[in-house]
């Protein structure tokens, strides 16, 4: 949509419902005539279009972006994409190369998702549950009038305000849609991490224990020297002790008894 630099000063809740109507009126008058006159932006309103404040979440619609109706054939989209890239091009703003280039990158991106059949279905069905639910929020507009016993019109009655009504529920669900995957992302690079520090820790203990296992083998002959050693001392002590104890020892004689 367009650059929204638009008087937003009125205050709905404060005035009568015929002067309601002609505010509304007035300002989607105002919003069309810079939809209209953003068609045949120079380049250097193109880029500010493109790099506005909020332009995160108004580029996701890459129908947004190259300004066509989701309705239009692929092959004018094209040629929109064409003349868009060549009015933002970098060589074509050397005075403002780097916000050229984010510009140029924004269509690029916008062009690819509709090139590829995939995406732009997903595209697609975006803009349809839009229709669905703004269909949705206009039949309780009326069933709310009918209970209060007053005219069953609504704003969205008029065309360019419904179709108004739809582009906004359709900013709001691609804007869900970013929201939701920046969630998975985020959930999704935090599980990574967990696991990786997990490998780690188990890496780890795998290298300890094998460091450990290795050590003890490699001191299983020094243990097996040491106690033969221990063992032949013990046994060298023992036939000492035993010779001294036959050589000094002597029983007495036995003498024949007199009688």
């Amino acid at each position: 949509m367009a650059n929204c630099n638009v008087n937003l000063t009125m205050n709905p809740e404060v005035l009568p419902s015929t002067r309601k109507e002609e505010a509304f009126n007035e300002f989607y008058t105002e919003v069309k005539e810079i939809e209209k006159r953003d068609s045949v932006l120079t380049p250097k309103q193109q880029i500010d279009r493109l790099l506005r404040p909020g332009s995160t979440y108004f580029n996701l619609n890459p129908y947004e972006v190259l300004q066509v109706d989701p309705d239009v054939p692929l092959d004018e989209v094209k040629k929109k994409y064409k003349r868009l890239s060549i009015l933002v091009h970098p060589d074509k703003n050397q005075d403002d190369p780097d916000r050229a280039q984010q510009a140029f990158e924004i269509i690029n991106k916008a062009w690819k998702t509709l090139e590829n059949e995939e995406t732009r279905t997903k595209c697609l069905d975006v803009i349809e549950e839009a229709k669905a639910r703004t269909d949705h929020m206009i039949s309780e507009k009326r069933k709310k009038l009918k209970r209060e016993g007053k005219e069953q019109r609504v704003d969205e009655d008029d065309p360019g305000n419904y179709k108004h009504a739809v582009y906004v529920m359709t900013m709001k669900l691609f804007a869900d849609m970013e929201r939701k995957r920046r969630d998975l992302e985020q959930r999704d690079m935090e599980e990574r991490k967990r696991k990786r520090e997990q490998e780690i820790e188990e890496e780890e203990k795998a290298t300890i224990e094998k460091e450990w296992q290795k050590n003890f083998e490699e001191s299983r002959q020094n243990r097996v020297n040491s106690w033969k050693a221990f063992q032949a001392g013990s046994s060298g002590t023992t036939k000492n002790k035993n010779k001294k104890i036959r050589g000094s020892f002597k029983p007495p004689k036995h003498k024949a008894e007199s009688r």
